[in-house]
């Protein structure tokens, strides 16, 4: 009998069988389409920053891969350094020309190169290419935090707004006094809605998240491995230096 109570209101058109999205917003209450509003364009954001995460990544890594190729090519690191010098193409190029233009200042003063300059020297390289390295990647890291923020509160704000939702709803059936459908599904369907759009931004941003902050490390573990090794370089160069 319910449900031939249900499909009666349905025929009658009580209640909307074909309530579209843009309606389920229109007919919500002020308060649930801001939570709406604001969930589309954190989901919107966070896909423009995935993709801009992605697509750099990817370029960067290219780039390395030219630059080690270069860097390995048993060419002058001087004439490299000349090349790259006034504008670095890739963070690992840029921990090249940090450490390099260290080298080189220390090189035109003609100190001698004593046990202890030479210790100072090597520090000071270290230090220039993980000041470099660590600035480069705070680049690449930017606007992580809004990934991770939004994976971890946008089911809550969605939550938020389907419970309003739901308020509405009850609001709704006491000042009506009837509890039939055509009265309480509008508002429950606009609560659930809140919901979705929240899962919407929620899911991509966690994914997106995870998989650039593991790409990030990796490439982060690539930078390092290169200021390593062209460190080990600087300091033969400097023990042959006698």
């Amino acid at each position: 009998m319910e449900q031939d109570a249900v499909n009666s209101l349905v025929l009658d058109g009580s209640v909307d069988a074909t309530m579209s999205v843009w309606s389920l917003f229109m007919e919500a209450d002020i308060v649930v389409q801001i939570v709406m509003v604001l969930l589309l364009m954190a989901s919107f954001w966070c896909w423009a920053i995935i993709f801009e995460k992605v697509f750099r990544l990817r370029r960067l890594k290219e780039r390395a891969g030219q630059f080690e190729e270069a860097f390995w090519s048993g060419g002058s690191l001087d004439d490299l350094y000349d090349r790259l010098d006034n504008r670095p193409p890739d963070p690992m190029a840029s921990i090249f020309v940090s450490a390099m233009r260290e080298w080189r200042r220390s090189a035109s003063r003609g100190i001698a190169q004593t046990a202890d300059v030479k210790a100072g020297l090597q520090m000071r390289i270290e230090r220039v290419m993980e000041i470099a390295l660590g600035r480069e990647m705070d680049r690449l890291e930017k606007h992580m935090t809004f990934l991770a923020s939004v994976g971890s509160a946008a089911p809550f704000i969605g939550l938020f707004g389907t419970v309003w939702g739901i308020m509405n709803a009850f609001t709704s059936i006491a000042a009506a006094k009837n509890t039939s459908l055509a009265v309480v599904a509008p508002g429950i369907a606009e609560a659930l809605f809140a919901t979705a759009l929240g899962l919407v931004a929620a899911i991509p941003a966690v994914i997106g998240y995870n998989k650039l902050t593991t790409d990030l490390g990796r490439y982060a573990g690539r930078l390092e491995a290169f200021a390593g090794e062209f460190g080990a370089i600087l300091s033969r160069k400097l023990d042959e230096k006698n």
